[in-house]
């Protein structure tokens, strides 16, 4: 029985991850800024993060924000890691954050620079985007008459659960770096994407490409951030958009 913290763990993909070590009989220890007793940011760090790390083996590392911060958030945690003794910690990363020049990504790919260098053992999993966000991108884009999507894009959405389950693997082995990407099923045009949500939710609206510019319009043009010979999720968009609740796919 192994004790892992997971960071982030009341979002999306962290309670996941934390349900399916806790069936497996682990000790985990659930650190968000919310969630006592290891309510923690880890932009501050400090003695409450210490004490969330006290006799961890393994972290799991699903904490971020677009709003900024997780440089700073990660310093925090591998300098805590590493007093404590951690000696193994797992990332969560996105394909593309090395091809893609957005702001995001990028924090991504410094957070991922830091782990490399801070003498823990470690494992990074890069996935591309998960369904829900498509739908909540796709609900957006599809709310007015005409559809408007950025023309000549395509995306590969993978199920949250396919990658926590693989998450909650890589958490248990050993430290192995960076391994293969994961991608979902389908590399779709956001087009298709648009047409399939519609479909799910009983409206018509026609859907059209709109030309956008700049270099990352320009590198998700060119799939910078898709992993097709990666293509090893199972659940496609269509198959996770008929799990969800009416409520959900309409809100």
């Amino acid at each position: 029985m192994t004790t892992i913290l997971v960071t982030g763990g009341t979002g999306t993909l962290g309670r996941l991850v934390t349900e399916r070590l806790r069936a497996d009989g682990h000790v985990v220890r659930v650190l968000s800024r919310h969630a006592q007793p290891y309510a923690v940011d880890l932009r501050e760090g400090g003695a409450g993060l210490d004490a969330a790390l006290e006799g961890v083996e393994t972290v799991v590392h699903c904490a971020s924000t677009v709003r900024g911060g997780d440089e700073e958030a990660a310093r925090n945690l591998l300098a805590a890691a590493a007093r404590a003794g951690v000696g193994h910690l797992v990332y969560i990363s996105i394909v593309g954050v090395d091809r893609v020049p957005f702001g995001y990504y990028a924090s991504k790919l410094a957070v991922e620079r830091e782990i490399e260098r801070s003498g823990l053992g470690w494992t990074v999993l890069r996935a591309t985007q998960f369904h829900d966000l498509v739908v909540t991108l796709m609900r957006g884009l599809t709310r007015p008459p005409v559809a408007l999507v950025p023309a000549g894009v395509s995306d590969q959405p993978v199920e949250v659960a396919e990658v926590a389950d693989r998450l909650a693997e890589l958490a248990l082995g050993a430290p192995a770096g960076r391994v293969p990407d994961m991608g979902g099923p389908e590399v779709r045009t956001l087009r298709s994407l648009a047409r399939a949500y519609l479909r799910a939710t009983g409206r018509r609206r026609p859907v059209a490409g709109v030309r956008l510019f700049g270099g990352t319009y320009r590198a998700f043009r060119a799939g910078g951030h898709l992993t097709p010979e990666r293509a090893v999720g199972k659940v496609t968009f269509e198959e996770h958009l008929s799990r969800l609740p009416e409520a959900a796919r309409q809100s």
